[in-house]
């Protein structure tokens, strides 16, 4: 089992990560290589939640560089944690991830992330695991960090009726992506 955890502060209050994180308006999200569709949206909270994420993987795998997982998300407590677990495939493994949001005071949050990932197959397992663990979460915080910064400045220009896009609070302009941070 390989296990990654890492946190990241990003210029804004809980509630406007919590807002970012939850997004459940028509185009969701965008960050670099991941697409995330919602194929239950749990209770009011979340609870329950259930996606199908699309993300970059090796290309060794012979799955054309594209990794799947299906997630469900439980302990869901507003404004303050969550945890998810998954199934993916091509390495046919199952993941447990956890995010913790902690206020900083004076706007600023800090996000904690912790995710374990398995391999089901032993083989596999021992040759390939960590090496694939390693290149899905390569930059994670660099990427969860400019994504939520700038999430939150388009959510706050939304706010403000300037020029904002409240249906891509996250992301890219780009069309037909999805996401919502680390394997998340």
């Amino acid at each position: 089992m390989t296990e990654h955890r890492y946190a990241v502060e990003v210029d804004g209050t809980p509630r406007e990560v919590w807002e970012l994180f939850w997004y459940r308006g028509p185009r969701r999200p965008t960050s670099s290589g991941v697409q995330i569709e919602i194929l239950h949206p749990g209770d009011e909270v979340g609870e329950g939640l259930i996606r199908h994420c699309t993300f970059r993987v090796p290309r060794y795998l012979l799955s054309g560089g594209v990794g799947y997982s299906w997630e469900w998300l439980t302990e869901v407590k507003p404004y303050e944690s969550w945890k998810y677990d998954a199934v993916g495939k091509p390495l046919w493994s199952c993941a447990e991830g956890r995010t913790r949001i902690e206020d900083l005071g004076d706007g600023r949050t800090r996000i904690h992330f912790t995710e374990k990932y398995h391999a089901y197959n032993p083989v596999l397992r021992v040759l390939l695991e960590r090496r694939v663990h390693r290149f899905i979460s390569r930059d994670n915080d660099r990427l969860i960090t400019d994504a939520v910064n700038q999430g939150i400045r388009r959510l706050r220009a939304a706010r403000r009726g300037d020029g904002g896009d409240p249906g891509n609070p996250v992301g890219s302009d780009r069309a037909g992506g999805d996401g919502d941070g680390p394997g998340e």
